[in-house]
């Protein structure tokens, strides 16, 4: 039985022009600075997508339930594509590693040890936005951090960079592909097609 095919709008890291599509690691900086001078809302939005790589429908699910304080990790849901007529979509979930300042800060701008206390909190989005709505804000700190207007600088450029700078920092395929969600390695496989100074970092490895 063949494959399903992949899905190229994941797979592809520059447009039909050449222009890249993920931030390099210096707007992934200036990025992250920018929004540590935000509001706790939209702060920890632009963090959770910086520090996870995860979509914007994936973020507006998170709940208190899904954040592991004292493990380190923040559960996704990620919705499984049917792959066949009649088939219907199924979720499956993914645990992703965190730093523990970013939930530090988490914890403090929404509650997150207390809401986990109680059922009813527990399970309610901590993020009530549209996925529109997170999609402004994330630009609106791009542009705010200086990064040049492009393709780039979008969610998905955020998640792509989350991509590429894990490679970059020798992240084995097969747990960047369960961090991602990819449901094939080949799709993961994309980001270490990375180039500039991404690429001669990798490279660097190999002649040091």
């Amino acid at each position: 039985m063949q494959n399903a095919p992949l899905n190229t709008a994941e797979m592809r890291l520059f447009d039909s022009d050449g222009h890249r599509l993920y931030l390099n690691g210096d707007e992934r900086s200036v990025f992250l600075a920018a929004a540590r001078n935000q509001n706790a809302r939209d702060r920890t939005i632009c963090e959770t997508l910086h520090f996870t790589g995860c979509r914007e429908s994936e973020l507006i699910e998170i709940t208190p339930a899904r954040i592991d304080l004292a493990g380190g990790t923040l559960t996704l849901r990620t919705l499984k594509k049917r792959k066949r007529a009649g088939e219907t979509a199924t979720s499956i979930y993914r645990q992703v590693p965190v730093p523990p300042d970013y939930l530090d800060t988490m914890n403090t701008a929404h509650g997150i040890r207390e809401a986990q206390k109680v059922k009813k909190t527990a399970n309610v989005p901590i993020f009530d936005l549209s996925r529109q709505r997170v999609w402004q804000i994330v630009k609106r700190v791009m542009v705010e951090a200086g990064i040049t207007d492009g393709p780039h600088r979008t969610v998905k450029g955020l998640r792509h960079s989350y991509g590429v700078n894990a490679i970059v920092n020798e992240v084995p395929l097969n747990m960047l592909q369960k961090w991602m969600g990819h449901a094939d390695i080949s799709t993961t496989a994309i980001y270490a097609n990375a180039i500039g100074r991404e690429e001669r970092d990798i490279a660097g490895k190999m002649w040091s």
